[in-house]
């Protein structure tokens, strides 16, 4: 699954290559949904087909392309999609569930092994309309800078577990298992502990971890932890900075311990036994 450094890599991947450019078809080959009540694929294809595009943003966790006209083209990857920039001649993945070809040569594939990729083609003022369990939006550490006394009068209020919390994407955007593990190990926190319990210092801690995290996860392209790739079809390269994450009964980077896995919420939880 793609957190926010993944997909901000994507972003700005695709932003730099694809902007400008035109589009020349769309070939719906699977199941992808569409937001848009009623849409056919035709639909779709003509509503793509000769547009230019403008850019490519990020809203929260959707890739959000400007297609002039103040249209938008909305693409939400889900748990299981990706995304991959090919030629016209590269082999089709059997995932590929929506091509769309430019007329400079070249494609971008939309591809799924579940049910989660969903598209829209909409006004941009409508995003929310079309899209609205995914706002109200929380804190963005990359496109939203906040001071940590910002970031604190918005913890203070959580009387929730720190390990929920920073995988809520009302409270924090884009992190999963992976990054909120690495974020409560780099703050020295347990998962368990309460946002409203926390001390001044703890608070400043754990808003410089996410920042810290996130920031140079981005840097280092992301992970590929599960054979995650980017648009091209490279690895990224912040696997050898995790500490903890998949790394039970080996040491943590910072030679301070032992790692060790329990299960939170259903799901596997790595931290050390110094977080408190």
């Amino acid at each position: 699954m793609a957190e926010l450094p993944e997909l901000e890599t994507a972003r700005r991947d695709l932003d730099k290559d694809l902007s400008g450019k035109k589009i020349k078809n769309v070939e719906v080959i699977g199941s992808v949904k569409q937001v848009v009540p009623g849409a056919t694929k035709k639909a779709l294809s003509d509503s793509l087909s000769g547009m230019k595009i403008v850019d490519v943003r990020r809203v929260g966790m959707l890739l959000v392309m400007g297609i002039g006209d103040e249209q938008s083209f909305v693409i939400e990857i889900g748990p299981t999609g990706s995304l991959q920039r090919t030629a016209n001649s590269d082999a089709m993945d059997d995932r590929t569930q929506l091509t769309i070809g430019f007329t400079q040569g070249g494609e971008l594939r939309l591809l799924d092994s579940g049910d989660g990729l969903r598209v829209a083609v909409v006004a941009t003022e409508n995003l929310g309309e079309a899209f609205p369990e995914m706002l109200p939006l929380g804190f963005d550490p990359i496109e939203e800078p906040m001071a940590w006394t910002a970031f604190g009068q918005l913890l203070v209020p959580q009387n929730r577990k720190l390990k929920g919390l920073l995988m809520d994407d009302s409270f924090v955007i884009g992190l999963g298992p992976i990054y909120s593990d690495e974020i409560l190990h780099a703050a020295l926190l347990r998962h368990d502990r309460i946002g409203s319990k926390l001390i001044t210092q703890e608070i400043r801690r754990l808003y410089r971890a996410i920042v810290e995290t996130v920031h140079n996860a981005c840097k280092h392209r992301g992970v590929s932890i599960g054979n995650m790739v980017d648009v091209f079809g490279e690895s990224g390269g912040y696997d050898e900075y995790i500490e903890v994450y998949g790394r039970v009964g080996e040491r943590s980077r910072n030679g301070r311990g032992d790692v060790m896995q329990s299960r939170v919420g259903g799901i596997p939880h790595y931290h050390c036994d110094y977080q408190v």
